[in-house]
């Protein structure tokens, strides 16, 4: 290792003299002081947010790591950048770089080094194709940003949504497309926000940064407080030329990206459409003769702006919000009058529904720009993959509902993925190998996962029946239901099963165990969130839209309601589908871990709280994982491989062995290293303990390499050589 003296702590915790959460941590502490916030555990990577911009990046720090070894350099996100594409590169596996920890800890800060790492090494040829590519790749992350981030308690920047990317490379390693998946928006926040957080980025940049006339046009004013959806955050704006700075970046990357200028006015009337429709409000005024009072909205003009701004006549958008088309026996449709309180939920279903179809479109339109063009034939369409995952972490709020219940899930599944890989495996292997080792004892969190994804009896399960009820079923009947399914389970509770803890509340919170600590969720909402209903006048309404680019956000629009007869999906099931998916996407692929800390809760600079620190490490299973390094071994390769790689660096093994077997001739080579004591032999591959070991074989094997391409020179040159005397022979 260069770079790093003793004073710096260990690089690696695999290398500490004692596995204690005191040693762990002390180490922590010591290198997140010294401005060292990237550590090994092996081949895993812990990074501490430092809070502050340090001098850990550009195109100088890129080329002392471009085509090293992991171990060959102080640990940097470019290192796992490097090991993923050279593995990529070299062996033409699909690989993936997963992040996790939780909100604030910076994880897109992360995946935005690994994309400008992946995006420098590339392109040596500069053909305008590769170019396009990163920059797409590098400009979609801001465009994402603004649609798909907030400001929240506990992150200024706080990812809302999940998203795994794949980048295609061709057989020579340039990129040549790629594809975002995006998981579960919290298109809640679009109606409301916790006391100290805002609404998406993207309404306060385009209040902040429209010119004048385009405000106009929009008919919104520049201060978020006027309006219903951004009046909570108002008053925690950043200044206002930092909103227009942001503003201009995104258009900039949508210019880059592709987005045509009429694409580009579609999304700001879109944006516009969603405030003014949160403005808007009921009355119920009565009429003599009626049961039911008759039903007005109170300021129209509003009613006319949202028409305007979707292109749809205003008479059908009036309409659409104070009634619903229902089909009463056969194909009979009846126009049902709405409540001042259906209404409302009406108006907010199609807000938060505009918005996710929107945010839903951008990333669609981001692939088109991005997927795979021209493939080589000659590679039949095979390109290798690197994904890079970043998405939400654990969270714990003051009140939890079904937003959190699925980012935790999505946590355990990660976290279930991340023990199969790099714990469960590990030991397996060294069994298989036939290697002694000492068993490490971990926390195997699958009967979490079961909790929740478990058919019939689940969370999700149990939520979806409750659903299926056609409004007979209420919250709190849901609770009961859990607490009947679960009551003996050890990982889950409630105010009703467990009387005397008062943190709960009766028939309104329930209780998981989670590996990362205890959450109360509050299951007032669950229902209503999980069926995610929008009435089917909002959808034809909008795919009758004059705007080309709202209209292809609702291609089931075009439907009859007398057609729509299958109960679409849950969120709750999309969610659970997408997340199996996901896991079983990335269980495909050679993995390498980022695990993110967030060294303390006031997000300040060069403070680093201990306690904070020790519960992440502890729930993030990265004692355990030193564990299972330690009583392991840092590196292990087929006897095959590493002869081929070092073979040369040995008079017994060069060009060629003749010691009766591979593994033979590997203990030859280690045996004139001097090397025997840091390794073990297994039935098929060599296991070495130490990374030191790894970086004397490269050093030595790169001291012999231009020695052995001299000498392979003067041997072509002598075989070719034709003495003068010969030449008319041979020229005859």
């Amino acid at each position: 290792m260069d770079e790093e003296g003793p004073e710096c702590g260990k690089p690696d915790f695999v290398l500490l003299d004692q596995v204690t959460m005191e040693d762990f941590m002390e180490n922590l502490k010591l290198r997140f002081e010294k401005g060292r916030i990237y550590t090994y555990i092996g081949e895993v990577l812990v990074s501490v947010n430092p809070y502050q911009e340090l001098p850990l990046y550009g195109p100088e720090a890129i080329a002392k790591y471009q085509g090293r070894e992991l171990y060959e350099r102080p640990p940097h996100l470019y290192a796992v950048a490097n090991a993923a594409y050279r593995a990529m590169k070299r062996r033409s596996r699909d690989t993936c770089i997963v992040i996790s920890g939780e909100s604030g800890a910076g994880k897109t800060e992360a995946s935005k080094h690994i994309m400008q790492y992946i995006a420098a090494v590339t392109n040596p040829s500069q053909r305008a194709e590769v170019d396009r590519v990163k920059d797409v790749l590098l400009k979609s992350t801001c465009m994402l940003e603004a649609f798909g981030n907030a400001r929240t308690n506990r992150n200024h920047n706080s990812s809302r949504f999940g998203k795994y990317m794949d980048i295609n490379f061709d057989f020579k390693g340039d990129p040549i497309g790629g594809h975002i998946h995006s998981y579960l928006l919290e298109k809640s926040r679009v109606l409301k926000q916790h006391v100290g957080e805002r609404n998406f980025h993207a309404f306060y940049q385009v209040l902040r940064g429209c010119e004048d006339t385009e405000l106009r046009n929009l008919h919104l004013q520049r201060n978020p407080a006027v309006y219903n959806f951004t009046r909570q955050g108002a008053g925690l704006n950043a200044l206002e030329s930092d909103e227009r700075s942001h503003y201009l970046a995104v258009m900039e990357a949508m210019r880059v990206i592709g987005f045509s200028a009429e694409e580009v006015r579609s999304v700001h009337r879109i944006l516009a459409a969603v405030l003014h429709l949160g403005n808007i409000e009921f009355v119920e005024t009565e009429e003599a003769g009626l049961e039911q009072g008759h039903l007005e909205v109170a300021e129209e003009e509003l009613v006319d702006h949202v028409a305007e701004l979707t292109a749809t006549p205003r008479e059908l958008v009036l309409r659409c919000l104070l009634s619903r088309t229902v089909a009463s026996g056969g194909r009979d449709l009846i126009e049902k009058g709405h409540t001042a309180a259906e209404a409302s939920y009406a108006r907010d279903a199609c807000a938060k529904a505009v918005y996710q179809r929107l945010f839903e479109w951008v990333v669609s339109r981001i692939n088109s720009v991005m997927e795979t063009r021209d493939r080589d034939p000659r590679r039949d369409g095979k390109d290798t993959v690197i994904g890079v995952l970043d998405i939400y972490g654990f969270e714990v709020f003051p009140v939890n509902s079904f937003e959190q219940l699925c980012i935790n899930y999505c946590n355990e599944k990660l976290q279930q993925l991340f023990i199969q890989l790099i714990l469960k495996q590990e030991q397996e292997e060294y069994q298989r190998e036939g290697i002694t080792w000492q068993t490490v004892d971990y926390f195997n969190n699958a009967t979490i996962v079961e909790l929740v994804e478990r058919p019939h009896r689940g969370v999700l399960a149990v939520l979806d029946e409750a659903c299926s009820a056609a409004g007979t079923i209420t919250d709190r009947i849901f609770l009961q239901s859990l607490d009947t399914h679960h009551r003996h389970h050890p990982h889950y509770t409630s105010r009703q099963l467990c009387p005397t803890d008062k943190t709960m509340e009766f028939g309104r919170d329930f209780r998981i165990k989670h590996y990362a600590g205890d959450v109360t969720y509050s299951v007032e909402g669950f229902i209503d969130k999980n069926r995610d209903h929008l009435f089917q006048d909002f959808k034809r309404l909008m795919y009758n839209s004059s705007d080309p680019t709202l209209r292809a956000m609702w291609p089931d629009g075009q439907q009859d309601i007398t057609e729509v007869t299958k109960r679409p999906l849950t969120a709750g099931t999309l969610f659970k589908n997408s997340m199996v998916a996901l896991v079983e996407n990335l269980a495909s692929k050679e993995p390498f871990y980022v695990r993110c800390i967030k060294p303390n809760e006031d997000k300040v600079a060069s403070r680093l709280d201990e306690d904070h620190c020790r519960h992440q490490v502890a729930y993030l299973g990265l004692l355990e994982n030193v564990r299972v390094r330690r009583a392991g071994f840092a590196s292990r390769q087929p006897y095959p491989r590493f002869l081929l790689r070092y073979k040369m660096t040995c008079e017994y093994t060069w060009p060629n062995h003749l010691l009766g077997s591979d593994k033979a001739a590997v203990s030859a080579l280690l045996e004139q290293h001097g090397l025997q004591g840091d390794v073990a032999f297994g039935h098929t591959k060599l296991f070495i303990r130490s990374p030191q070991t790894l970086v004397t074989l490269e050093q030595s094997r790169a001291r012999l390499i231009p020695i052995i391409v001299l000498l392979l020179q003067k041997h072509t040159l002598k075989d070719n050589y034709v003495p003068f005397s010969d030449h008319a022979e041979v020229s005859r």
